[in-house]
């Protein structure tokens, strides 16, 4: 027993002479090295992948698919715009905020597509079938103004409309809602 108590005595003196100096111990609670690895996952990740609003969402989806092409052209703008005011049903000056946001946070276009398959597989069950079809309908008129739709478009126009409206309709007469 003696000795258990020597080297505890001899623990908390290292300890208290380390902090004296000025050593930082926070660093050995593993609540604060926790939260802090927390932390810095949060701010070192895609900022992308933090949104849990689905007019946000939708409003990236949409605007990922104007930059396919590269930078969005007036005419697409003018159509994004023209989508978002009656849809979500925004002002124009919210609805200019919403483009610069999503244009803002979807970054180069080199990585458009490893940002939305993160945003498909993460938000699976974000949009009703209304809002799915609404988001589908906007995809395709914005990726029809201009030119005709690029193969690109329209592969990632298919995977949101067989993600969102086929798995979210309830399953017709047979499925959960029967």
């Amino acid at each position: 027993m003696h000795i258990v108590l020597g080297l505890l005595t001899s623990l908390i003196t290292i300890l208290y002479l380390l902090d004296r100096m000025g050593i930082n111990l926070g660093g050995l609670n593993p609540f604060y090295w926790r939260r802090r690895r927390a932390w810095a996952k949060k701010y070192e990740g895609d900022p992308i992948y933090a949104i849990d609003d689905p007019m946000e969402v939708a409003a990236l989806f949409v605007v990922a698919v104007a930059k396919l092409q590269g930078d969005i052209t007036l005419e697409q703008k003018n159509t994004i715009l023209s989508e978002f005011s009656p849809r979500f049903s925004l002002d124009d000056r919210e609805s200019s905020q919403l483009l610069g946001s999503s244009t803002h946070l979807l970054g180069q276009p080199q990585v458009i597509r490893t940002q939305l398959d993160g945003l498909l597989s993460r938000n699976d069950n974000l949009f009703s079938p209304d809002q799915a079809e609404s988001l589908v309908a906007m995809m395709q008129k914005v990726a029809s103004s201009g030119e005709s739709p690029s193969a690109e478009q329209q592969e990632i126009i298919a995977a949101i409309k067989e993600r969102y409206v086929i798995s979210n309709s309830g399953g017709g007469p047979w499925g959960k809602g029967a």
